[in-house]
């Protein structure tokens, strides 16, 4: 057993005193923490693995929370780990966040184009088919974030949920107004990751067209919410061009304008801007380019995502 020796100072108004050598009281006796909420903590601390699914198998993880991973060149960073739902297991590697859903690919569009739509840089950031991380895991509501494991890790499957901007992470499962995941394996046919998927499916400008090159979509199952629910998220005018009980990845609409992903349906119709989310950084109609594409649509409010919708993050898990 390792033996810690502290050495213990203080500040008085004769100066600095050293206390000593002094042996700190131990925080687990006979396999159990003498604190149970040190020990919830300090067991986060102790496990390292490549993924949430990864740390559950080794250790027995069974506590939602913020964990340790690493990448396999050895890159540690913090996510959140959802320890519970369908078995647990799942891993945060990203959120989309609209903060600002009247902007035209302007600053924090970071899954589109912060530059503007710009009919010469027709991928836009790339963010969907490059290895660019930002944001932190606990502000996955309030902002965009993507960390290493969403190139790094090799899973089967994805979960989605859609949880209120601003929410803390301790509320985000009961406050989520949808979350669902899929367990068709179908990332494995995909390279393991949405990094490697957008690499065979490019999000950019004219590479394909809305009726024949729809990229992968899976049956999801429902945690929170179901298909009719999701369904009404959307505008009422256009409920009849997209199945609903589905995540979609890589379609275009009408302009061959890319969306990187339908979140819980699989369209039917071509106008997969008004219920998809980003895309790249050239839209032949502006007013669609942006992280949350065109959920809002003023001029015919049938057309226009639920408040609950566009005032929502959307949070990508892996397992």
């Amino acid at each position: 057993m390792l033996h810690f020796v502290f050495f213990l100072m203080c500040f008085s108004h004769t100066g600095l005193h050293v206390l000593g050598n002094v042996t700190p009281k131990p925080i687990i006796i006979n396999g159990t923490y003498v604190n149970p909420e040190l020990g919830k903590y300090h067991a986060r601390l102790r496990t390292l693995g490549r993924s949430c699914l990864d740390i559950k198998e080794k250790y027995g993880a069974s506590r939602d929370g913020v964990y340790f991973l690493t990448t396999e060149s050895g890159s540690v960073y913090q996510t959140f780990c959802d320890m519970t739902t369908a078995g647990g297991g799942w891993t945060l590697v990203g959120s989309v966040h609209e903060n600002n859903i009247h902007g035209t690919c302007t600053y924090g569009d970071r899954w589109s184009s912060q530059q503007g739509n710009d009919q010469h840089k027709p991928e836009g950031e790339g963010t969907w088919a490059n290895t660019v991380t930002f944001g932190t895991a606990e502000g996955s509501t309030g902002d965009d974030y993507k960390n290493p494991g969403y190139y790094d890790i090799h899973a089967q499957d994805v979960a989605v949920w859609h949880v209120p901007n601003n929410k803390v992470l301790k509320d985000w499962t009961t406050a989520a107004i949808l979350r669902y995941h899929t367990e068709s394996h179908f990332l494995s046919e995909h390279g393991g990751n949405l990094y490697h998927l957008f690499q065979k499916y490019p999000v950019k400008y004219e590479a394909g067209d809305c009726k024949t090159d729809m990229g992968p979509s899976s049956p999801v199952v429902y945690d929170t919410g179901d298909k009719e629910s999701n369904k009404d998220m959307y505008g009422s005018s256009l409920r009849g061009e997209f199945e609903s009980g589905f995540v979609t990845f890589r379609v275009f609409n009408a302009d061959k304008s890319p969306l990187a992903m339908c979140s819980g349906v699989k369209p039917t119709g071509c106008n997969s801007q008004h219920y998809c989310i980003g895309g790249g950084g050239f839209f032949l109609e502006p007013l669609h380019c942006g992280d949350f594409t065109a959920l809002q649509w003023t001029s015919d409010k049938t057309k226009s995502a639920s408040k609950e919708m566009i005032e929502s993050a959307v949070l990508l898990f892996y397992r």
